[in-house]
């Protein structure tokens, strides 16, 4: 098997294309072990991973520690909402203490961009970015990348929308260095205010229509309305921006062809997807989390034998 060129997993932008295929390829035989009556490997029974979590998240946090179990890792689970890093500590001095332990991977979620790559510098450990601000978030760009695999054959020549808060949005930014690196083409699509500017450097079509955008694309990301990020009022209320935005079943049926519908979750029902949409047979929302612990299982492992013994 080949190895990634990479000894941290800090951001799509750092993965080559045969990185990603390697990933992948890696997942689906965990796919095969998740599906089994007994959910485990001893693959990592000697490995120690801490997940760090410096902002708060139950789903990414529970998949990685499922996928680390899963694995037959030692897992310790450090959140920091409630932890010494109130009291100023710093984050090399938090890792610093968790390394004294012995650790040999952190997984990490961080409220700075950048935060995650910092860290890989400082430590004589392996770092996966599970989310660093408004920045990466690479393992749920490759899960879901990896969805559009399973269901569409491939993602080479796709056609994908990212819709919504494309500005406080990491899994955006990670989502579209992933895509392209794959082949396929991306637009974004969502009020004036929530496109940040440099969107159009990075060979990102833009639309605010959302019917021409459905119309336009094989799958359609819609991405949840990020409240607790936006210090300003960037649309006037959530009804218009569901009315604008928002994907119903209605609009979901008028178009002249059928598309996959994805969402990184938590979902907002109602706001930007309906609840029928959300269960539609057109939805992978439910593969997209069952995926997610076999492309994190994928990382973790393919990191874990870059680690020196």
């Amino acid at each position: 098997m080949d190895n990634l060129s990479v000894d941290h997993l800090t951001g799509i932008k750092d993965l080559t294309p045969r990185d990603i295929e390697i990933i992948f390829e890696t997942a689906d035989s965990f796919k095969e072990v998740i599906n089994r009556p007994i959910k485990k490997v001893p693959s990592l029974r000697d490995i120690t991973i801490a997940n760090l979590f410096f902002e708060n998240s139950t789903r990414t946090r529970l998949s990685f520690e499922l996928a680390e179990k899963r694995l037959s890792a030692d897992v310790v689970n450090f959140s920091a909402a409630s932890s010494s890093v109130k009291k100023g500590e710093t984050l090399v001095d938090t890792v610093n203490n968790i390394l004294s332990m012995k650790v040999d991977m952190v997984v990490m979620r961080h409220p700075n961009p950048g935060a995650a790559k910092f860290l890989s510098e400082r430590i004589n450990a392996r770092v996966v970015n599970a989310g660093d601000g408004t920045h990466e978030h690479p393992t749920q760009a490759l899960l879901d990348s990896y969805s559009i695999r399973e269901k569409l054959g491939s993602v080479a020549g796709k056609k994908v929308v990212i819709v919504g808060d494309i500005l406080h949005s990491r899994v955006a930014l990670s989502n579209i260095y992933a895509l392209q690196k794959q082949g396929a083409e991306v637009m974004v699509c969502g009020p004036t205010t929530l496109i940040p500017k440099y969107i159009g450097e990075l060979g990102v079509k833009v639309e605010h229509n959302l019917r021409k955008a459905l119309e336009w694309c094989d799958v359609a990301n819609m991405l949840r309305i990020q409240l607790e990020r936006q210090d300003i009022k960037y649309f006037p209320s959530l009804r218009e921006y569901s009315m604008l935005f928002g994907l119903n079943k209605e609009l979901l049926d008028s178009l002249s062809k059928e598309i996959v519908v994805m969402h990184p979750g938590p979902i907002n029902r109602g706001v930007e997807i309906t609840s029928d949409v959300a269960d539609s047979k057109q939805s992978i929302i439910l593969n997209q989390v069952e995926n997610g612990v076999a492309v994190r299982m994928a990382v973790i492992y393919l990191l874990a034998s870059k680690i020196e013994r």
